[in-house]
């Protein structure tokens, strides 16, 4: 059996994380599913699963101190099946590709790691280091997993010395003008917060309404945040993006990279210009994601409700945002209900052996990638590894095309076959690599 027909089976397994949506028998199969394809995995590495169904596998190597942490999740977003043009959990292997939901996010990616385990289990080969695999079972709704995972290794004293979790991939188009495959690796992600924003009133008789009421003044501040953007500024990752994106992009551009540090705002608009993703890595970026009236369609209603996700840049903060959304929100008669989530989480460094590891692994899945650090705008649950870490890495060794990353969370997800492949050999690289360095 290929990579790609473990991955269809495991897609099969419709592991949906969303409210109303979890079906925790479909968890169970995946689990079931997972070790009937990967025997040797579950035979030879000591398995602590947690509440709610993330599994932390340890792999024994001659010495436990400074571990390698693989991290992926087996839950996936809902794929109204309407909207796709195959069965999104059929698995359909077609036109050199895996279809289906966690294809890219984040089933895929768990594949390649656990290949690469099995491949080497079968070798007879033995980690220089413990190796842990961390695969959450909660990832897409902000569960607990992953933080009862670190509680767990820091209970234990572990202390990793690389955290390798989802986050960038290779791509040709990491900027308009630079056309050399770079392998996107982000050291740092936004901090995710939901804010909630509340406007109250009266009620009453749909046929009789008032000026000024509840949906009216919640509809005004929607229209206000979507029309004031947050100032756009350039952090240090994304000054370090930037310097190494300059040697890739012919002049002038490249000039003006590298003169981005003397000209940050100028610079930060221009990014903020050049599409929605360098748009979201230079500013803090809010999305207004849910909302709620009256319970009935002639009533007018007394509370009125919107959930604004909110992903904090490099350097912003909580504290920050509430400031900014009570001045831009003065006058309305809304109020902010509650803020949920947190702040950035501290930026790993590129100046370590970890780093140099990754990106030796990196080199094996072609030519001339080049590796650019960056600042990951989505949230994973590697932020949490932050904390007994400061070599925490956010990259899937996948080459994805424009369209295939706009697919995460959208319809007609798909995964190349002959990147898979590509994948595993990145983590054996890890993992043999462990003991060539100190």
């Amino acid at each position: 059996m290929t990579a790609a027909e473990r991955l269809a089976e495991l897609i099969a397994c419709r592991t949906v994380s969303a409210p109303g949506e979890r079906d925790e028998a479909q968890f169970v199969a995946f689990r079931e599913t997972f070790a009937g394809l990967y025997p040797r995995l579950h035979e030879a590495l000591e398995l602590t699963e947690f509440d709610g169904g993330t599994l932390l596998f340890r792999w024994p190597g001659r010495t436990s101190a400074d571990p390698l942490v693989l991290m992926a999740h087996y839950d996936v977003v809902p794929a109204p099946a309407e909207q796709w043009d195959r069965d999104p959990f059929s698995g359909t292997i077609e036109g050199g590709f895996v279809h289906g939901r966690g294809a890219l996010d984040d089933k895929g990616p768990l594949v390649c790691i656990a290949e690469a385990v099995e491949s080497l289990l079968a070798e007879g080969f033995e980690p220089a280091r413990d190796v842990y695999l961390s695969f959450g079972a909660d990832e897409e709704v902000f569960g607990r997993g992953a933080s009862d995972v670190v509680d767990h290794l820091e209970s234990a004293g572990v202390r990793p010395w690389l955290v390798s979790d989802e986050g960038g991939a290779i791509v040709d188009d990491a900027l308009p003008g630079v056309s050399a495959m770079t392998a996107m690796v982000a050291i740092v992600e936004k901090g995710s917060v939901d804010v909630g924003l509340l406007a109250r009133g009266g009620g009453g008789h749909a046929s009789t309404p008032s000026r000024h009421g509840t949906t009216a003044r919640l509809a005004r501040a929607v229209v206000r945040i979507e029309r004031h953007p947050a100032t756009p500024h350039l952090s240090d990752p994304v000054l370090q993006m930037l310097d190494a994106l300059a040697e890739l992009v012919p002049r002038p551009a490249g000039a003006l990279l590298r003169r981005a540090r003397r000209a940050n705002r100028p610079a930060a608009e221009l990014l903020a210009r050049l599409g929605k993703e360098t748009a979201a890595i230079v500013r803090t970026t809010m999305a207004v994601t849910q909302l709620s009236g009256s319970p009935a369609r002639n009533v007018l209603a007394t509370e009125a409700r919107a959930n604004v996700n909110v992903r904090l840049a490099i350097g912003d903060t909580k504290q920050h945002l509430v400031a900014r959304l009570e001045r831009l929100l003065r006058g309305l008669d809304v109020e902010v209900e509650r803020v949920d989530g947190d702040d950035p989480p501290p930026v790993s460094r590129t100046d370590n052996d970890a780093w140099r590891a990754l990106g030796d692994a990196i080199a094996v899945l072609g030519p001339d990638i080049h590796v650019v650090p960056y600042v990951q705008t989505g949230g994973t649950d590697s932020r949490h590894f932050t904390r007994i870490s400061d070599s925490v890495y956010r990259f899937a060794p996948l080459h994805m095309t424009r369209a295939q990353r706009d697919s995460i969370h959208a319809p007609n997800e798909k995964v190349a076959v002959e990147t898979l492949e590509r994948g595993s050999a990145f983590h054996r690289a890890l993992i043999t690599g462990l003991g060539e360095r100190p």
